[in-house]
């Protein structure tokens, strides 16, 4: 693994870590001060096909990239700050075949939103 592969890897790095591009750059310049940005999005799409990633949209901001690419999970969205957290919610989600239109289901994505315990006392 190269050194600028290592410190994307790192950027994102820890849990419920769901970062932008630019944060993960901003946190590998920390880690390796020489890094280009392209490097670090070319990396994180060298991640994500790989399957080390998951690009998720959660508003109409920028993507983020979820680490945590191979434990199933959805995730939990704060509407004030936009802290993201993951969860397991229990259950399958399906969708009935008369209402899937001759789509090949491949997946679904669920968010919860709501406000978290931070925005709420504020």
């Amino acid at each position: 693994m190269t050194a600028q592969r290592r410190a994307v890897a790192q950027a994102l790095e820890g849990e419920h870590v769901h970062l932008t591009a630019e944060q993960v750059f901003e946190r590998a310049v920390a880690l390796l001060p020489e890094i280009s940005r392209a490097t670090v999005y070319n990396t994180l799409n060298q991640f994500r096909a790989m399957g080390e990633v998951r690009e998720i949209a959660l508003d109409d901001g920028p993507r983020r990239y979820d680490p945590n690419a191979v434990r199933p999970h959805q995730h939990l969205v704060c509407e004030r700050c936009g802290m993201v957290r993951d969860v397991a919610a229990r259950g399958e989600v399906t969708l009935p075949r008369a209402e899937r239109h001759g789509f090949a289901v491949a997946g679904v994505d669920i968010v919860f939103r709501g406000t978290c315990p931070d925005c709420a006392s504020a």
